[in-house]
């Protein structure tokens, strides 16, 4: 069973909703180890005092912020817990938004929401949310840094999203991207609009699996039987400057 990984309250008006963080989400990557290529030992990073040249014990070690070049402001655990003030155990909504209202690209990571001692103040919030198609945004300290999030119903339980804040987020505008030309066609539009139409179904997560990770997993076992592996050969790359030509074909072939 999942453990909890903060414990703490949401917080908005005068109400106060003991809750229970879980992590929502798994990292299923493969992760490499570096090795010694000779003998195939694994290798240590250890920590060298620049001005020393020695390595540092862990309970010599701070956290400093680089003020200047080469001079840095240390900062203890405590005084960085401080600067979470009263937010260190309590969420705190400020607002509540329409479900779909948030742009996705400023959602980060999710986490479930349970109840904490009385579960009465958590159900009466779930489903007041639920009823108001509502979601509370406000703001909570985690890990030593603060967080935008976003708190909605889902399946049954509560969900918080943790968030960018705005000037995290780039501005498409600043980006070195050419100019567009000429606008499309009218039949280039109606086209891609039948090939994304030809296309449509409902979304089902279950569909879609990491196929990179399975081709990765099996190259390491059949290494690890003494098989030889050798580079696949690139695949030919189609290339037409016909875009009308490659959305016809691209709709004949979904049809």
């Amino acid at each position: 069973m999942p453990k909890s990984i903060w414990n703490g309250v949401i917080s908005f008006g005068l109400v106060h909703v003991p809750v229970k963080l879980y992590s929502a989400t798994e990292s299923k990557t493969v992760s490499f180890r570096e090795v010694h290529v000779s003998d195939g030992a694994q290798l240590e990073h250890k920590r060298i005092c620049s001005k020393e040249d020695r390595q540092v014990p862990f309970k010599e070690i701070v956290k400093g912020y680089e003020v200047s070049a080469g001079k840095y402001v240390v900062l203890e655990k405590d005084e960085v817990k401080a600067a979470a003030g009263a937010r260190g155990k309590v969420i705190e909504l400020e607002d509540f938004v329409p479900e779909g209202a948030i742009d996705p690209v400023f959602f980060d990571k999710t986490y479930y929401v349970g109840a904490r001692d009385d579960t009465e103040p958590y159900r009466v919030f779930r489903a007041a949310l639920e009823r108001a198609e509502r979601v509370g945004i406000g703001r909570f300290t985690f890990h030593d840094r603060e967080y935008l999030a976003a708190v909605r119903p889902l399946d049954g339980v509560l969900a918080l999203h943790t968030m960018r804040f705005h000037d995290e987020v780039v501005d498409p505008g600043d980006l070195d991207v050419d100019s567009p030309g000429k606008g499309p066609s009218k039949r280039e539009v109606d086209m891609a609009g039948q090939l994304v139409k030809s296309l449509h179904r409902k979304f089902d997560p279950t569909d879609y699996e990491d196929t990179y990770r399975e081709a990765v997993l099996e190259l390491i076992e059949r290494k690890a039987k003494g098989e030889e592996l050798a580079p696949p050969e690139p695949e030919a790359e189609e290339e037409t400057s016909d875009l009308m030509a490659a959305l016809q074909a691209s709709v004949g072939k979904s049809s």
